[in-house]
C-alpha cells in the first residue's frame, strides 16, 4: 500500500513530459513549414529581381545603374505583394539585406567585371519568429535566397519574328554555314526589295507567312511587332507573294514613332524605340547595281552609314533618348529577328523555303514608300534578345538568345 502511495502523481508527470515533447514536435513541424513558405516567397522575389535586372541590363546597353534600380524595384514590388506581409515588413525596416551584383561571366561569377552580362540578386537575414518551437527555446529562424539571370545560349526556336526572310548560304566552302549563314556582323542589307532582284523567286518580295497571316492587315501588324508565334530552324516557311507596300511601311515605321493609316492611335500597343535617329540623308537602293547608297556615297559597311548600330548602342549607354521610357518609348524596338532561308531552289509565287536559322537586324531607318517599292534597310548584328526556348548552359552567342534564370554557382557564399 505504501509503495502504491509513493507512485501517486507519476502518471501525471509522464503525461506532462509527453505533451511537452508532442507540442515541441508539432511546433517544430509548423514552424518549419512557416519558414519554408517564406523561403519560397523570398526565392520568388529574388528570381523576379534578377530577371528584371538582367532584362534592363540587356535593353539599356549594359547600364548597371538602371539594372540595379530595376532589380531593387522588382524585389520591393514582390515583397509588398499580397500574402508577403512578413517579408514586406522585414524589407521595409531594413532587416532583409539585399545585394545586387554584376559579372561578365556566369561561372565563375566575378562581381564588378565588365561589360556586365549576368545579374546576381541575394537576400539575406530574413528573420521570422518561431511561435511553437519557442517551447524548446528556439525563438527565431533566418532564411536567405539567391538568383542569377542573364543571356541564354543561342536558341534554335525563335519567336516574335518579323514577316520577312533573307536568303542564306548553307555551304561552308562558299563562306556560309552556321551561325551567320554567309552574313557578316555590321553588314548593311536590304531586307525587302522588288521581285526582280529578290533571290526568293518571281512574285516574291521576301515576305513570309507567319501563322495564319495571309494579307496586308496581318503583314502590317507583324511588321509592327505583333506576331507572337514561333519558328524553328529546320522547318519550312510559306512565302507570301505580293509587294504589300503600304502595310509594310505602316507597320515598320511604328518603331520610329510614325503612325499612319490603320496604325494611327496604336502608340500604346506598338510604341516607338527610345532612339529614333536615322542617317541623313536616308539610304537608298539601286536595284540595277545591287548597291546601297547614302546620298551619292556607296555603302559597303555599317561604318559608311551616317547612323548605325554602334551609334545606337552609344546613345543607349548615354541615356540619349529621343522618346524616353517615361514618355512611352521602349528599348530595342529597332532590333528584329528575321528567318534566314535556303533559297537555293527559287519559289515562283507562293511556296515553301527551308529555314537555315535566324538573323538579328538593326533597323537603320524608316521604310519609305516610293511607288510600288518599300525597301527595308537593316544592319546585321551579332546577337539579339528574342522570345524562344531557354538553353541549359550559358553562352556568348552569336545568335538569338533570351534572358533566363541560372542556379547561382556560389550558393556556398550565402550566409545568414
Amino acid at each position: 500500500m505504501k509503495f502504491r502511495q509513493k507512485q501517486k502523481g507519476a502518471i501525471a508527470i509522464v503525461v506532462v513530459v509527453g505533451m511537452v515533447a508532442l507540442l515541441a514536435m508539432a511546433g517544430l513541424a509548423l514552424d518549419s513549414s512557416h519558414a519554408m513558405l517564406n523561403k519560397t516567397r523570398l526565392q520568388n522575389a529574388v528570381d523576379a529581381a534578377a530577371l528584371s535586372g538582367a532584362k534592363e541590363l540587356d535593353m539599356t546597353g549594359k547600364d548597371v545603374f538602371l539594372a540595379r534600380a530595376a532589380a531593387e524595384a522588382a524585389f520591393g514590388a514582390n515583397s509588398s505583394a499580397s500574402g508577403n506581409a512578413e517579408m514586406g515588413e522585414a524589407y521595409a525596416d531594413g532587416t532583409i539585406q539585399l545585394e545586387v551584383q554584376f559579372s561578365r561571366t556566369l561561372d565563375p561569377f566575378v562581381p564588378g567585371t565588365s561589360p556586365a552580362e549576368y545579374v546576381r540578386v541575394r537576400a539575406r537575414n530574413f528573420r521570422m519568429p518561431m511561435w511553437f518551437a519557442s517551447i524548446v527555446a528556439n525563438t527565431e529562424k533566418a532564411v536567405a535566397a539567391s538568383a542569377v539571370a542573364g543571356p541564354s545560349p543561342t536558341i534554335n526556336t525563335a519567336c516574335n519574328l518579323a514577316p520577312m526572310m533573307v536568303c542564306g548560304e548553307p555551304d561552308p566552302t562558299k563562306g556560309g554555314g552556321p551561325p551567320y549563314w554567309g552574313y557578316t556582323e555590321g553588314e548593311p542589307d536590304v531586307l525587302k526589295m522588288s521581285s526582280n532582284t529578290s533571290d526568293v523567286g518571281p512574285g516574291n518580295f521576301q515576305l513570309i507567312r507567319l501563322g495564319d497571316n495571309t494579307g496586308g492587315a496581318d503583314i502590317r501588324v507583324a511588321m509592327a511587332g505583333g506576331y507572337d508565334g514561333c519558328a524553328t530552324a529546320g522547318e519550312v516557311l510559306e512565302t507570301e507573294p505580293g509587294n504589300t507596300v503600304g502595310p509594310v511601311v505602316q507597320g515598320i515605321n511604328t518603331r520610329f514613332g510614325s503612325y499612319t493609316g490603320p496604325m494611327q492611335g496604336s502608340e500604346s500597343t506598338y510604341p516607338p524605340d527610345v532612339i529614333t535617329e536615322q542617317p541623313m540623308p536616308l539610304a537608298t537602293y539601286d536595284s540595277d547595281t545591287d548597291q546601297i547608297y547614302q546620298g551619292t556615297t556607296p555603302v559597303t559597311s555599317g561604318e559608311d552609314l551616317g547612323y548605325n548600330y554602334g551609334l545606337y548602342q552609344d546613345a543607349l549607354r548615354a541615356h540619349s533618348y529621343d522618346v524616353p521610357p517615361e514618355s512611352g518609348g521602349q528599348y530595342l524596338r529597332r532590333e528584329m529577328t528575321i528567318p534566314i532561308g535556303d533559297c537555293s531552289t527559287t519559289t515562283n509565287g507562293q511556296g515553301q523555303v527551308p529555314v537555315l536559322g535566324f538573323g538579328c537586324y538593326f533597323l537603320v531607318q524608316e521604310a519609305i514608300q516610293k511607288g510600288n517599292e518599300s525597301h527595308v534597310y537593316g544592319q546585321f548584328i551579332k546577337d539579339c534578345n528574342a522570345g524562344g526556348l531557354p538553353g541549359p548552359a550559358p553562352g556568348d552567342g552569336p545568335g538569338l538568345y533570351i534572358i533566363q534564370l541560372y542556379k547561382d554557382p556560389d550558393l556556398s557564399l550565402i550566409h545568414i
